[in-house]
């Protein structure tokens, strides 16, 4: 039974699919304050300050609209007898299980109202019919949707999650339900790796290179897909750790909800390459007697995206791009910054061109909307947040509010703040603000001073000093805890832990700060990030190992070229001072030649060129190359082999290798928080493990 409750924090009870049809719809009850012991032995609860805003929350947002539960519950068909879902290798890729604390129709009060509604929303577990007989989706079996187009002899599968366990078990579920058929077809929606990852779950590589599966992406659906977070991989890695929340306890205290989904399966990620691609703006396509009317929106919640139209079922799959909250236009685990204007203008295009007919919506993530009103409405409603907030910030930027004030002054227009569809949940309004004018203007506020800053280590201590030294600092952060000034307190007590790595009281102080300002986040990247800081000022890094999302498929899609690139990024440029060597690099399998040269401390290279006296030249296949890349094998393993051939001096690859550093994602964000067991720091030679799944 797919338990959801019927409305939020102090209005409703919870009810389970099953028990509307027993209860009245809208019956309102108190939600009893739920008494939960915090996890951490240092940790706090929610001061009066944090409850007094819960309240006001809580009594200006429309918590008497219960569409959203009905719409998240209908079409309920099943869900499975098991909460967890277990990976190949052995761990626990799913566990929907260690949520369900939110089904006790309590009020959780170190959670913001708006949020715990949203959380519970996306307990939305199994298998769903959208449009009678002919599109199903699966639920809260990783952080995004699976949904099934009904042909006529098999499923078109769009969106195959993260994970090859949990789309697998996702398609023997639909198979055990409603009888099996073969998959015919695969759409990779966009580009992020919760929507292509899942792909060896529910289709074989041989049937799609034999054109017997058809797998679909929008153009440059590959490049986009490996690319993004490559380049910067290992920091992101670190920082997705905060925004994700990832390894802190499943708990009121801890981590609730990711506003798109529970959380991101740990399983087998693979990728196979579409042979399919949608290259016009508007192009429609026939598949096992399904139409398809496909919308390129690049530029917009992915570097690559696109959404569907079903004019036989009038239903349009709106992708990521409009899903139960607003998005991010800065994802704090660090992206190129997107364009909210342009993907405003994206959803209008839909709104004009499917949403005049179109009787459901449904996405990625989150659930449908159902009748011709309510999909207008919410496509207008997050048509209009992206245009707000695109056109406020610039309002405010050509009158000179810069970058480092424009959250403070950015508000999201009354009319929107009542919609639940605007409300922003992944995103967040006032850093979604700074971003635009990051886009247009850069980081730079026009202040000199700013210009050449100084690192927090070198600034902290000489404000240390002016305020009079750590006792003073400390005084006056617990004056500002104690009439709720968190941001105030936060601003002198940072200073502090930057200037004193070391000292506890402060670190605990400024913990107790983010802890409440966590507490009171809508989003929950806010939310986590600030539960992650109070965490690690407390215990320093947890353990634990963060989801995995690159795996072999994606090395071996990725480019030569890009991997070449990231040997440079990975070279210290300090131990390099002086050396000079070409190396002409041969892949024969795929015809590939590449001149790589160290000159200035820099390493570069191009794409079809040789040097007529490199210094060596290094041929192997690129199939072996892929060995390499992921660690598995090394170059002396290959000579040996017989597998590798260098001609001309060795000295420029041993000192190239010599050169290369490798990356952990353990480094520190708040000085002096150490993991307490040093974290294998990735092989040099090799990748990160973070893709964009946001």
């Amino acid at each position: 039974m797919a338990l959801i409750t019927a409305a939020c924090v102090g209005l409703t009870a919870a009810v389970s699919v099953q028990a509307q049809t027993n209860q009245a719809k809208g019956a309102s009850v108190g939600m009893p304050p739920a008494q939960v012991k915090h996890f951490d032995p240092k940790g706090s609860p929610p001061s009066t300050f944090t409850l007094e805003l819960r309240r006001g929350i809580t009594a200006s947002l429309p918590f008497s609209d219960k569409r959203d539960y009905d719409e998240a519950n209908k079409g309920f068909i099943a869900e499975p007898a098991y909460k967890q879902i277990m990976a190949d290798a052995g761990q626990v890729a799913w566990d929907m299980g260690s949520y369900q604390w939110l089904l006790q129709g309590k009020d959780f009060q170190s959670i913001h109202p708006s949020l715990q509604r949203q959380a519970v929303l996306n307990m939305s577990y199994g298998l769903f019919e959208v449009v009678p007989g002919k599109i199903y989706q699966v639920r809260g079996f990783d952080l995004a949707n699976i949904s099934f187009i009904k042909g006529d002899s098999g499923w078109i599968i769009f969106d195959p999650l993260t994970a090859k366990e949990t789309a697998r078990a996702a398609l023997e579920f639909i198979n055990d339900k409603l009888g099996k058929r073969p998959v015919v077809g695969v759409v990779y929606s966009h580009s992020h790796v919760d929507h292509f990852g899942g792909v060896r779950g529910v289709v074989d590589e041989a049937d799609v290179a034999s054109g017997k599966v058809k797998v679909i992406a929008p153009v440059g659906f590959m490049q986009a897909a490996i690319e993004e977070n490559v380049l910067a991989g290992n920091a992101m890695s670190r920082r997705t750790q905060w925004q994700y929340a990832i390894l802190l306890p499943r708990d009121p205290h801890g981590h609730v909800d990711q506003a798109i989904g529970k959380n991101v399966a740990n399983g087998n990620t693979g990728l196979i390459a579409p042979n399919l691609l949608i290259n016009k703006d508007i192009e429609e396509l026939t598949l096992d007697g399904v139409k398809m009317v496909f919308q390129n929106t690049p530029d917009t919640e992915a570097p690559v995206e696109m959404n569907t139209y079903f004019p036989q079922f009038k239903a349009f799959w709106a992708a990521e791009n409009v899903t139960g909250t607003i998005h991010n236009i800065y994802t704090l685990r660090g992206a190129p910054v997107r364009n909210a204007l342009n993907w405003s203008k994206q959803i209008n295009v839909a709104l004009w061109q499917f949403g005049q007919e179109a009787e459901v919506m449904f996405a990625s993530h989150s659930w449908p909307r159902f009748g011709n009103a309510r999909v207008q409405e919410v496509l207008r409603s997050q048509r209009d947040a992206y245009a707000n907030l695109n056109n406020q910030a610039l309002h405010y930027a050509n009158k000179g509010v810069t970058i480092n004030e424009i959250h403070n002054v950015y508000e999201v227009p009354k009319s929107l703040q009542q919609q639940w569809s605007a409300r922003s949940y992944h995103g967040d309004s006032q850093n979604n603000a700074r971003a635009v004018i990051n886009r247009f203007l850069g980081f730079y506020d026009g202040n000199p001073v700013n210009l050449h800053p100084l690192s927090p280590q070198d600034s902290a201590p000489l404000y240390v000093e002016m305020m009079g030294g750590s006792a003073k600092i400390i005084a006056k952060g617990k004056q500002l805890m104690a009439k709720g000034k968190y941001l105030e307190a936060s601003e002198i007590l940072n200073k502090l832990v930057f200037a004193e790595h070391q000292n506890q009281p402060a670190r605990d102080l400024l913990a107790s700060v983010y802890e409440q300002l966590g507490y009171q986040g809508e989003s929950t990247s806010v939310r986590n990030s600030y539960l992650q800081g109070a965490y690690e000022l407390r215990n320093g890094l947890p353990g634990g190992t963060p989801q995995k999302s690159t795996g072999p498929d994606v090395v071996r899609a990725m480019s030569t070229e890009m991997w070449l690139d990231f040997l440079g990024i990975s070279m210290d440029p300090k131990k390099a001072d002086g050396m000079r060597f070409a190396i002409n690099l041969i892949t024969p399998d795929n015809g590939e030649k590449y001149l790589i040269e160290l000159s200035n401390a820099t390493l570069t290279n191009i794409k079809g060129q040789q040097a007529k006296n490199a210094d060596l030249t290094i041929t192997l296949n690129r199939s072996e190359l892929n060995r390499v890349m992921m660690g598995l094998s090394s170059f002396d393993d290959l000579l040996k082999a017989g597998k590798a051939k260098f001609e001309g001096e060795r000295k420029p690859f041993d000192q190239l290798r010599s050169l290369m550093v490798s990356f952990s994602p353990s480094f520190e964000i708040i000085p002096g928080s150490k993991p307490k067991a040093a974290s294998q720091g990735l092989p040099a030679f090799a990748l990160p493990d973070q893709l964009d799944s946001d």
